[in-house]
Parts: C-alpha cells; structure tokens; sequence
C-alpha cells in the first residue's frame, strides 16, 4: 500500500480516544453502583447484558444515547443495551423470537452460526426483505444443535453501531462440560464516527487510521541489526511492492474503542467466582473489524469449543479470533483478580476486563506487545521462503506470464478419485487480472499450525488451526467430496476494494450447491489481510493439507498468502450468504451467494 504520510510521524489521535475511554471508563471505575444501575430513560445500559430465556421472545430495535468517551452518541440497540441481551435456549426446542424496527430504516437480525431455515436467517436481500421500520417480524425455528453463538444485524454498519449479543444453547441431555461458573465475554469495537463517514474515508485514503507505519527510527534500527545494505534494501523492497508491513487491521484505535461485554478498558468489566471454581468463559468476537490476541496473564486457558461445536481440549496461553468466532475455555483460578486482555492485532489498543473474587479487585494489565510487521511468506506464501525469490516485488511480477493459466472458477471442478486431498495446483480466476486485484500469489502456504503475525515465537504456547480436533461424532459425514470448488479471497488495498475472485458481490453470480452432496472448498487468500469467512446455513469441516479431516467452524480464518480447505454438506435448501465477516470489507464485496438446490 502507498504510504502518504510523512516518515516518522508518530502522533497517535487513537491512542488519544482510547486514553479518553479510559478516563470515562476510569470515571465509572470510581462509582461501581453505576456499572450496572439501570440506565436513565433513553439511555444504553452497557456493562452487562440482560438474559432472556423461553421459548417466545420479544427483542426491539430502536437508538438510544451511549458514552463510551466522553462523548454521547446515538446507538442502535435492541432491548436497550451493549451488548444486546443474552438469549438462553434449549437445544430441541422450538423458539419464536418477535424483532420489532423502531428505527426509520430497515434492519434485521442474523442467528450467527445457527442451523435453521433460509427464511430466517435474516439476511436482507438474500432469506428475506428485511424489517422494515415499525414492522414486528417473527422468527420461528427448532434449534438443533448447543453451543455459544451470538446475533447481529445483517443491515448496513447497525452491527458496528451496537447491534449483538450472545446465544447460549444448552444441550438436549445436560451439558457435557463442566464447569462451577459459566460467563458470557463478548468483545466488540465502537467508534464515535458515524460508520459510513469512516468507510468513505478508506475509499480516499485506505491508511488513513494506521498510525504504526514505519519511520525513520525503524530504519535505523534495521540499520543497526542488518547493515545499512540490507536495511536499504528491505525499505526498497517494501516501497516496491506499494505496500505497507504494518498494514494489518483498516481500522485502530484511532477511531476504535474496544469493549469487553459493552464496557471501555478502565471500566473494567468483572466476572466473579470463588476459589476453587471451574469457571467456563465464553468468548465471542463480535467486533466489527477487529482481531483480538485474547490471554489471561497467569492462568492456563483450556480451549473445549471452537464455534459452538466441542473440540479436545487443549491447554493455551493465548488465542487469535477474528469477528465472528467464538471459543469456549476452562479456567481455575488460584489468585483473587486476573487480567482478561485481548489486544488488537495491530497492537494500537484493547479491551479489558477483570476475573475477580468480588467487585473492585483488578489485576495488573500487561503492556502491549511490540507492533509486528508482515512478513515475505505472508505477502508471499512459500515463495515469501526462499532467498532470491523473498526479494521479489508483487507490484512488478507479471502472473499472467507464470504459466499457471488463468480461469473462471465457476466452471473449475474436480471429480472422483483424484479428490483425496485438496488440489495444491492454484488456479487464478480469469476475473482476478482486472483492477480489483493488486496481488496474487502464486505459491501459498498450507500450513495450518502458524498462529499469525505478530503471536510467532512470542514465549507463549498460542492456539492454532492445526491444534483443534472436534470431538468424536462431531464430524458425521465422512464421505469423500465429489468436486472441488475453488475461490479466491482478493483485493485492491489502494482502491480499497475487496472482492472474491476480483468481482465484487454486485458483479457475482451466486455460488450453486445441491443438497446433500459432500463439496470441497479451498479458499485462497490472494491479500495481504486475514480474513474470518463465515458460510451461513451449513458447517464448514476444515481439513488438513492431506485430506485429513479436523474441526468443525461456521468461521474460518484465512492468513495473508494462506491456502486452506474445508468439506460442507448443504442440507437446507434455499439462498445462502458467504462472506469475510470484517464488516467493511463484505460491504466493499467480498461477498458471495449461495444457492442449494
């Protein structure tokens, strides 16, 4: 990406706003009552969520005032609050849950990995019109699975601006994981700028809120490690390619304050337990364009689910998720206050939270780690490994002349036996060679065991794709695939366009699937930006690059020049949505529908 900025300039406005929720959560800090005092009329409560149960419930859309730093701003809210109230079901049941709109636009709400009917999932334009304003749409479906999920409006930036909470469906027969203490830990994003005024400032200048470009006290440094040369021509390289290493998240807390269930860092959102307890936390990322570094300073976290679905446990210090996964650990806590800290992946802030014994403890809250830059096999894949070659610029290789031969996806699948593994031959759409696309790479990586820029070799044991194994009966079709599809995640980070195989969403014809057929989808990430690509309406069995079969996710994380696949069965008919969950890049176009007949 170009950087338009004068070299060294570290001014940090983010830093600034993130001080400012800081303040006004430290002010809420120094009076608790008000934590969680029922909020004056009109105003958001925050803080903590109500919880619904039953099997009929009523949830209405409508603005109200919130002040996450110092300044009141308009929300959109259902029932009220940040985060939007906690929905317990029953796995089994049917459920009818009536969503009235009283905003003076439409709105909708998505049931975030849910198995149910197209009709309701609350996709606008896709399952359904929408809600339109003073409407009462009544969803009604039968739950068929348990786990920790969570709902959002599927209409314009209404998520960015308020609109999730969490879904905990109990199972059936009694919950097999268990645990003293059971919290909800949904972490979001806010920003005081209306949502549609930042996305148009991306469209101008797609940097503008990355204040941790590289300066001239970088060079140095480099200087000093490397050589002169060499740092010479590492800043070559990178000018080059009109990229930029640090460019890992649109936005940072230069507009964003991060929340932890509906509260700034110094409001410090507490989760209570006694010593002793086995105490189950359930994160959910429902942030609009944010990946968080969650860890616990001190205590172990045993991860037991991955999107709902139980996994063997395995034991970490830390984990990534990006905007719609969640994961589910075990904690036992020996000491009275530990520090849930989930920082940015770029590193400009985070959200925090207490685990305490009683209200009012706090832990110490650990500095953020250094800001990590991209690396070649991130741009690169494993050509990004090699000696010469790491020295290639992108912005100067010419892809149409590799000899790969480029196609239309739509029309590219395997058959029969030949689909053991996952093809490793990349096939680059014919559509990706256009002005959407100012990347491609050649020679992805594969490896699933890489937890991401910025977490390598940190001294902490980190959770990775290759670590989750869903439980036994989990995975239950064990067919082969019949065909291969094979789509391309893409972008122009200049123009700040994002698409999938170079089409935008409004350029795209729907993706055909038939039901019941056992599908292989390799998805390649061509940018140089993870994305979280949920498919609506069916599981995504990710696998290894062997054919080996591993867990079951509704969202899966895509790495900078990553190659992964994953097995589906559609079983529900109807039009389906397939999108990163970064709420401005699906609205830029990376964007697919999905149609199973």
């Amino acid at each position: 990406m170009k950087t338009s900025r004068t070299p060294g300039r570290r001014f940090d406005p983010g830093r600034r706003r993130f001080v400012q929720g800081l303040v006004a959560g430290g002010v809420l800090l120094g009076m608790p009552g008000l934590l969680h005092a029922r909020p004056e009329p009109g105003a958001t409560g925050t803080g903590t969520a109500p919880v619904l149960t039953g099997s009929v419930i009523d949830l209405v859309i409508a603005e109200s005032r919130v002040n996450f730093t110092g300044l009141v701003r308009r929300a959109t809210t259902i029932n009220g609050s940040i985060p939007a109230p906690t929905l317990r079901l029953r796995e089994g049941d049917e459920v009818t849950i009536r969503v009235t709109n009283k905003l003076s636009e439409p709105s909708s709400i998505h049931w975030h990995g849910i198995l149910l009917p197209y009709q309701m999932d609350g996709v606008p334009g896709i399952s359904f019109p929408g809600i339109a304003p003073g409407e009462t749409y009544v969803y009604r479906f039968r739950l068929r699975q348990s786990g920790t999920y969570w709902y959002h409006s599927h209409s314009g930036f209404q998520e960015m601006t308020g609109m999730y909470g969490a879904i905990i469906v109990e199972p059936r027969e009694g919950e097999r994981i268990r645990a003293d203490r059971d919290h909800v830990v949904l972490l979001s994003d806010w920003t005081d700028e209306d949502p549609a005024s930042v996305f148009a400032k991306l469209k101008v200048q797609s940097d503008l809120y990355n204040f941790n470009q590289p300066t001239a006290g970088d060079f140095f440094r480099d200087a000093g490690k490397m050589g002169l040369a060499a740092a010479v021509k590492k800043r070559q390289m990178w000018n080059r390619m009109r990229m930029n290493p640090t460019d890992l998240a649109d936005l940072s807390a230069a507009t964003l304050t991060f929340l932890m269930n509906g509260s700034p860092p110094a409001g410090n959102w507490t989760g209570l337990f006694r010593r002793g307890e086995r105490v189950r936390l359930r994160f959910i990322n429902g942030s609009s364009n944010t990946f968080y570094d969650v860890r616990i300073p001190g205590l172990k976290m045993t991860v037991v689910q991955a999107d709902g679905q139980d996994v063997e446990p395995v034991t970490v210090d830390e984990f990534r998720f990006g905007s719609g996964e969640t994961y589910d650990v075990l904690v036992e806590p020996k000491e009275d206050a530990y520090t849930l800290f989930a920082q940015s992946m770029d590193r400009s802030g985070y959200a925090r939270g207490t685990l305490a014994t009683r209200q009012g403890l706090a832990a110490p809250v650990p500095a953020m780690d250094p800001v990590p830059w991209l690396s070649m096999a991130d741009m690169m894949g494993t050509m990004g490994l090699g000696g010469s070659h790491a020295m290639m610029g992108h912005g100067a290789m010419d892809h149409s002349a590799m000899g790969h031969g480029a196609m239309d996806h739509g029309q590219h699948a395997r058959h029969g036996a030949t689909l053991a593994r996952p093809s490793q031959q990349v096939r680059h759409a014919r559509t990706e060679y256009g002005p959407s696309t100012d990347m491609r790479v050649d020679m992805p990586r594969t490896n699933l065991d890489d937890p991401g820029v910025g977490l390598r070799d940190n001294g902490r044991r980190v959770l990775t794709q290759a670590d989750l194994r869903s439980l036994d009966g989990i995975l239950d079709d064990r067919r082969s695939p019949s065909r291969e599809l094979e789509l391309h995640l893409t972008g122009n980070m200049e123009r700040y366009s994002w698409s999938i195989d170079g089409l935008e969403f409004g350029r795209s014809t729907p993706v055909a699937m038939a039901q019941g057929e056992r599908l292989r989808v390799i998805l390649q990430n061509d940018t140089m930006m993870t994305h979280p690509m949920h498919l609506h309406g069916m599981w995504s069995d990710l696998e290894s690059d062997q054919g080996e079969l591993l867990v079951r996710r509704h969202t899966i994380p895509v790495q900078p020049a990553q190659r992964i696949s994953f097995l589906t069965t559609p079983h529900d008919l109807g039009r389906w949505a397939w999108h990163c969950h970064l709420l401005f890049h699906m609205d830029a176009g990376m964007f697919r529908e999905v149609v199973v007949s």
